[in-house]
């Protein structure tokens, strides 16, 4: 029996964006946004699909203007993912975008204008069923909180993302997510396990501004991965000075790692020595590349010698463990076959192929029965 991750996920309320559950008993989702200009449809259509390509749950799109909030209705027309604007001070735009098809509001209540605005926006969401994240950002404290404590800290961002919150509970509205980022991983950390029990909805994760792809992959990985231990977080997005593709990579990968999502391929890899009977690091490199497209779970287990091999390849759906003078290849736990160096990359990829289409079809059929099995029962 496979391990099973021990996490115990905070409660929370589930809010839906678009068709996309959030928090409650749904899984973690991966999120991203564009880096394209909303202006250019064609552009950031382009990127949601690769986006979308890659496995991502939700896009955020940044709203900047109202000629903006018109592009973003076409955007919203193209392409399948549900859509979160991320809007700022001007309660026009929000409007816009709300009748243009948006999937969720990214709002700070407390500075899109005077409370009339802030009413009109709150009643567009709740009779369109448009849920709002507020986002609270160390970089944009409020000015009176900047002089309260000097500097941005956890008390701070939590007491001005309870400052949102409080607006939209004096009107009612309650189908809201929060997020408190920071590029500091303690105090992200620390404000997230704050305000975890103070309030009921889903929380967004997210290590803000972290960095390049290496340095903010390792600092997203170090913090998210402290809270979603903690079971703290309903959705998370990495934010990447990279490819918005890399950001939703390294989210599923910091999920998987945890057992907390089951999406695509896990590699099992040795970092290799000179026991190595195959070249693992191309080996890895190759098979990455051209498996990326399979969103079926699998584990693929690939050491190099015979040393761990055995054991790590009788683990996975399909293993290979380096050996003299053929490597050997496991599948579901049990030697399958042998294969030689040159053949390998090749014949490994139409093995893993073979057993997603497997998965994917045995998967298709027990949906098939249990959705039968309801139908009987109603």
């Amino acid at each position: 029996m496979k391990f099973e991750s021990p996490i115990v996920r905070r409660k929370s309320k589930k809010i839906w964006v678009g068709k996309v559950p959030v928090g409650g008993d749904a899984p973690i989702t991966v999120q991203s946004m564009t880096n394209t200009d909303t202006l250019d449809v064609e552009a950031t259509v382009a990127q949601i699909q690769r986006m979308e390509q890659a496995g991502v749950d939700i896009v955020r799109v940044s709203v900047p203007t109202l000629d903006a909030a018109d592009t973003f209705a076409e955007i919203r027309r193209r392409v399948n993912t549900p859509l979160i604007a991320d809007i700022h001070f001007d309660y026009k735009i929000a409007l816009k975008v709300a009748k243009g098809g948006v999937d969720c509001l990214r709002i700070n209540p407390g500075n899109i204008g005077k409370e009339d605005r802030i009413r009109e926006v709150i009643a567009a969401a709740q009779d369109l069923n448009i849920p709002i994240r507020i986002g609270v950002n160390a970089g944009s404290l409020e000015k009176d909180l900047q002089k309260k404590y000097g500097e941005p800290t956890p008390d701070a961002l939590v007491e001005s993302a309870m400052r949102h919150v409080d607006i939209l509970d004096r009107h009612n509205f309650h189908n809201f997510k929060v997020s408190l980022k920071a590029s500091d991983v303690f105090m992200t950390v620390a404000a997230y396990r704050k305000i975890a029990s103070q309030i009921e909805q889903p929380l967004h994760l997210g290590i803000t501004e972290a960095g390049g792809l290496r340095s903010g992959t390792v600092k997203s990985s170090v913090g998210l991965g402290m809270l979603l231990m903690d079971g703290i977080g309903d959705t998370i997005r990495v934010s990447l000075a990279a490819d918005p593709v890399e950001e939703v990579k390294v989210g599923f990968d910091i999920l998987k790692s945890l057992k907390l999502r089951a999406k695509g391929i896990n590699f099992i890899a040795c970092p290799s020595c000179s026991r190595q009977n195959f070249d693992v690091v191309k080996t890895m490199n190759e098979l990455e590349s051209r498996l990326e497209d399979i969103m079926v779970p699998l584990d693929v287990a690939i050491i190099g010698c015979i040393v761990n091999g055995p054991g790590e390849a009788r683990e996975a759906d399909v293993g290979l463990t380096g050996g003299t003078p053929s490597n050997l290849v496991y599948v579901r736990g049990v030697p399958d076959h042998k294969l030689n160096n040159e053949t390998l990359v090749d014949n490994l990829e139409k093995l893993v192929r073979a057993e997603a289409a497997k998965r994917a079809a045995s998967d298709a059929a027990r949906d098939e029965k249990d959705a039968q099995d309801i139908i009987a029962r109603v």
